[in-house]
């Protein structure tokens, strides 16, 4: 599975826990960076995983900034994409059952890295239910055009 990676400074140490726990688990990352504490701003790193999402460059992106909300907001101004903030397992299952996530949002505020581990396993191993969840992604879609 191929997944783009993007934090900003605040998200940076939980990005790079997650990066390598992505790669352990055999999967392809494609880390956007920032690559430092540093202070950056969140948009320059949360709008190329959705991008990077959104041309099919990647199957799904993760964002890790200080409270989630930032790089969550910014990753769904682009078309196609489906952001979701997730601060426990059953928040990432549902986010993907139900509403087809295909960026997952991290608060390193809130979310250890224990935690974020158990959130990624959550959310990449659940499948899209379909169904009225479909019908209500359509409603979605079509007004993103």
């Amino acid at each position: 599975m191929k997944v783009s990676l993007g934090a900003d400074h605040r998200g940076f140490e939980l990005k790079e826990s997650i990066r390598k726990y992505l790669t352990e688990l055999g999967h392809e990352v494609t880390d956007f960076g920032t690559d430092s504490t540093e202070s950056v701003d969140y948009p320059d790193f949360g709008l190329k995983v959705a991008e990077s999402v959104a041309k099919g460059e990647s199957d799904f992106g993760v964002t890790v900034c200080w409270t989630g909300n930032g790089m969550n907001i910014a990753a769904n101004k682009v078309r196609g994409v489906r952001s979701a903030l997730c601060l426990n397992e059953e928040m990432a299952r549902l986010t993907r059952a139900h509403n087809d996530a295909n960026v997952l949002a991290l608060a390193a505020m809130f979310v250890p890295e224990e935690l974020a581990r158990k959130i990624l396993d959550a959310w990449l191993s659940t499948e899209f239910e379909g169904g009225r969840h479909a019908r209500r992604l359509e409603k979605i879609k079509d007004r993103e055009t």
